[in-house]
């Protein structure tokens, strides 16, 4: 019984994840509503992003220089010109906005990108799946309930704006929330005779062209 009551107390913190736009570029919009209020606390986003989509560090540093976004990621290094199968996993911590017309309600967006994948078979797309975001809150000057949040294993400020380190907590449900699937377009893996062919043909077709025009034009002495 007491379970199924922190279960029932704890169950109202939802949150919902969107991928705006269309393409390889995109926009990943969190949104969290908590059971309780959480006045006077930080709140965060914990998302693990796979190998397949990343977020450019040298963008998120122009946005946060603009107070567009406040975001941190783990590792802050990332390779953004690697594929899909020589990535590796990304953790973005994304510090939410409250929202003017709701006390518990926070929402906040970055940009992420998709990478290439390799060639598949029998289909066009790739899948990249995106598990539910971890809720995180830090309360320097808040309670929060110990039934519904426990200290959370995070090494970041309450905010991107400040160093003084702060205790983090997470809920100790799982926020409701379903998968978020981006499709990423491939080619096709019977196609790559073919690929290969048009672009060894092309390329010395092309080079062909210029050496003809260099020797037609140029001015050797």
């Amino acid at each position: 019984c007491v379970a199924l009551d922190v279960q029932a107390a704890c169950r109202d913190t939802t949150v919902t994840q969107e991928l705006l736009k269309e393409g390889f570029h995109r926009d990943l919009l969190v949104k969290v509503e908590l059971g309780e209020d959480a006045g006077g606390c930080a709140v965060a986003a914990q998302v693990r992003l796979p190998p397949g989509i990343y977020v450019d560090p040298y963008e998120l540093a122009t946005l946060q220089q603009h107070n567009l976004t406040k975001a941190v990621l783990f590792p802050d290094v990332i390779d953004v010109e690697a594929p899909e199968y020589l990535a590796r996993d990304v953790v973005l911590l994304l510090f939410l906005e409250p929202e003017a017309r709701c006390s518990r309600c926070f929402r906040a967006a970055v940009p992420v990108h998709a990478r290439y994948h390799r060639p598949a078979e029998g289909t066009w797309e790739a899948w990249v799946v995106l598990g539910s975001p971890e809720v995180l809150l830090c309360c320097c000057h808040g309670h929060l309930s110990a039934e519904c949040w426990e200290p959370a294993e995070v090494d970041t400020p309450c905010s991107s704006d400040t160093s003084s380190p702060c205790q983090w907590y997470s809920t100790k449900h799982r926020p409701a929330s379903e998968e978020l699937v981006l499709r990423v377009p491939v080619g096709l893996r019977e196609h790559s005779s073919l690929v290969c062919a048009l672009t060894l043909l092309t390329t010395g077709l092309c080079s062909a062209l210029i050496l003809a025009a260099a020797c037609k034009y140029g001015h050797f002495s």
